[in-house]
């Protein structure tokens, strides 16, 4: 067990710091970029949310990953960024104890629960490219909410094991976070006392959700080249490995920068300054939500279909090329997928 030291003085609140070399006269830039990256993050994910709701012929499994991938971006930028904006525009980095380590814990919730949504999204594309016939009775929409929810609910197992640990821990000297959030690796540099236990269980659990999840999108992206090289069309290879390579640099993107993290602190020649670290933290926590809703909406044809659609009926609506009823009927057909518009901006 950890070992608490009874005669010190508990620390009631937390500073987030972020970067320690940035010069006050670019904070309100940076509050700035951090308020745009938030914004646009959680409108392209919503859109995503929203067409799923409205259009029936969208709720299939693959677009079920898609939304619950799309809800876990909205909740971890909106437990991360508002507090960091906060801090460069007024200053207002304070976060008292029990935030912090909510915060903190959602935080690795968030992150545990992407890995498995992507370990989903692998078994998901596997069954589909591997087994065609069998996918339908496999993967039902009611078979990938069970696994959606399974998700949402095991990753706080992660997440809540070095969460109640903190809970033990004596944190009786400095209290500012060099971080743009409060996280495991800032908070244990607080405590008081021997960490490496602390450390050493964080690490074990991180290397679990994140190494298990990896190794079978890693197995399943070999079967389903395998099995791509053994179609008899260019053009479905083509198309098979261009969603492949697509989603493996999103996978890329979200493990490669939390390895070198999570690693650094048990390897001495691994060194990272503080900006370093929350630049390479920043990375890979906002960078794959940011663009996730591109990579696996809008490159979908079904959902850009929809979205021309809504595109060309608004545009002949503002023009006044059709009257208000009409406008109206239109709409309440793209809503409930009984119609769509080409290109070209007919109606169909």
């Amino acid at each position: 067990m950890f070992q608490v030291d009874e005669n010190y003085t508990r620390v009631s609140e937390f500073v987030i710091v972020g970067f320690l070399n940035l010069q006050p006269k670019y904070f309100d830039l940076v509050a700035w970029n951090f308020f745009f990256l938030y914004v646009t993050t959680v409108v392209g994910n919503l859109l995503l949310v929203v067409l799923f709701a409205l259009k029936h012929s969208l709720q299939k499994p693959m677009y079920i990953i898609m939304v619950s991938l799309a809800l876990s971006d909205i909740g971890f930028t909106t437990v991360a960024l508002p507090k960091l904006i906060a801090r460069y525009w007024w200053n207002g980095g304070s976060l008292g104890f029990h935030t912090c380590l909510f915060q903190q814990h959602m935080i690795h919730y968030f992150g545990s629960l992407n890995s498995l949504i992507l370990m989903t999204m692998g078994l998901d594309r596997y069954l589909a490219v591997c087994f065609p016939l069998r996918y339908p009775m496999w993967m039902t929409n009611t078979t990938m909410t069970c696994l959606t929810l399974l998700s949402w609910v095991v990753a706080h197992m992660f997440s809540g094991i070095t969460t109640v640990n903190f809970t033990m821990m004596s944190f009786c000297g400095p209290n500012q976070i060099i971080q743009a959030f409060c996280d495991t690796i800032s908070l244990s540099a607080l405590v008081c006392g021997d960490t490496r236990q602390l450390l050493n269980t964080a690490f074990t659990v991180a290397m679990f959700i994140l190494n298990v999840p990896l190794a079978f999108i890693i197995f399943s992206y070999i079967c389903i080249v395998v099995s791509v090289l053994r179609m008899s069309g260019g053009q479905g290879r083509m198309k098979t490995f261009s969603t492949c390579a697509t989603q493996g640099c999103i996978i890329s993107i979200y493990y490669i920068p939390r390895f070198v993290v999570y690693s650094s602190p048990f390897f001495p020649n691994l060194t990272m300054t503080p900006d370093k670290r929350i630049v390479t933290t920043l990375c890979y926590s906002f960078f794959p939500p940011l663009i996730n809703p591109f990579i696996y909406c809008l490159r979908t044809r079904e959902i850009k279909q929809i979205l021309t659609s809504w595109f060309v009926i608004g545009k002949l609506c503002r023009d006044g090329r059709l009257n208000s009823t009409l406008c109206s009927t239109l709409c309440f057909l793209l809503h409930f997928g009984r119609m769509t518009v080409v290109q070209t901006g007919q109606v169909a």
